[in-house]
């Protein structure tokens, strides 16, 4: 089996499972994540506005955007 190497977010966020002691604490903890990427992502969205690499036309297009994996059988 191979052995695999933690890089230093992962090594934290293992320090801090460790005084995580309920249920409730670890939806906080969680929850506190998901706020973190969702802001990271709509910073970047508002990036690409503001650069032009994101426009109406462009939003529109992915409405009719269909990328599936081919499934063989």
């Amino acid at each position: 089996m191979e052995a695999t190497t933690l890089n230093e977010a992962q090594l934290e966020m293992l320090k801090l499972m460790s005084v995580i002691k309920t249920p409730e604490e670890l939806a906080e903890l969680k929850q506190a994540i998901s706020d973190h990427f969702a802001r990271k992502a709509a910073e970047e969205i508002d990036r690409m506005w503001a650069d032009g690499r994101l426009t109406e036309e462009r939003v529109e297009s992915f409405r009719h955007l269909h990328e599936r994996t081919p499934y063989r059988p």
